[in-house]
């Protein structure tokens, strides 16, 4: 059993593209995969089709049903929000334990590839007092952080790397996903994050459309190889 947790640098930069994409290749390959997306913000009935959860479900293979949809998502919340102010707004409150317990039991249970894709980005709040950081490094496991190649992504890029390996999580890699709004070539940008981030390794997400191109998107399980402490 392997677990990864996928998380990124802020919200909207393709962490459920990067999972998905991991869950076909995987399968592809032959191998056993499962993948959750415990808190999910911004879903509601009408959009369903299109969430992250869907587009997890559909990657696995799996029937599209209210049962599996809370399987793969137990903390659903409207408002597209922090899942803290989410849950607020609907008199809710996410309990740390609780969500830990829900991790802890996926990962005893996998007989195979588990990723868990976080939500928003690393430091995102989750209740009065913890954020994802807290929850990757309690569920202690490996991170994937995905980021994005506009203007202000070495920035954040680094910031993230850097919470993540001082909170004690091993870093596998760091996909780049090309954003809409690129200032320099996507290589460009990796190229500059390779001088700061050596022996870590990097890969390119090319930008996707509405829809999306699985067969363009290069094959990402190698970055679950190796883990990296340090950045």
């Amino acid at each position: 059993m392997s677990a990864f947790f996928v998380t990124s640098s802020g919200t909207g930069m393709g962490k459920t593209l990067v999972t998905a994409a991991l869950c076909r290749q995987l399968r592809a390959q032959g191998k056993a995969v499962e993948a959750l997306k415990p808190i999910i913000s911004g879903y509601d009935l009408e959009s369903a089709p299109e969430s992250d959860t869907h587009v997890l479900l559909d990657a696995l293979g799996g029937a599209i049903t209210g049962e599996s949809v809370a399987e793969m998502s137990p903390w659903r919340f409207a408002a597209p929000l922090s899942p803290d102010m989410a849950a607020a707004r609907e008199g809710k409150a996410i309990s740390f334990e609780d969500l830990l317990a829900h991790g802890r039991k996926a990962i005893t249970e996998s007989d195979g590839v588990l990723l868990i894709e976080g939500v928003g980005g690393v430091m995102v709040p989750l209740d009065e007092n913890h954020t994802v950081l807290d929850w990757m490094a309690a569920l202690e496991v490996p991170a994937l952080l995905v980021t994005g190649s506009y203007l202000g992504s070495l920035s954040h890029t680094l910031t993230a790397a850097k919470a993540i390996t001082e909170a004690g999580i091993p870093l596998v890699g760091v996909v780049v996903s090309e954003s809409e709004d690129c200032p320099v070539p996507v290589e460009e940008s990796v190229e500059t994050l390779e001088r700061f981030m050596p022996g870590v390794p990097l890969s390119i997400v090319p930008r996707q459309t509405n829809e999306i191109d699985w067969n363009a998107v290069p094959d990402l399980t190698n970055l679950l190889n190796g883990v990296h402490n340090s950045c």
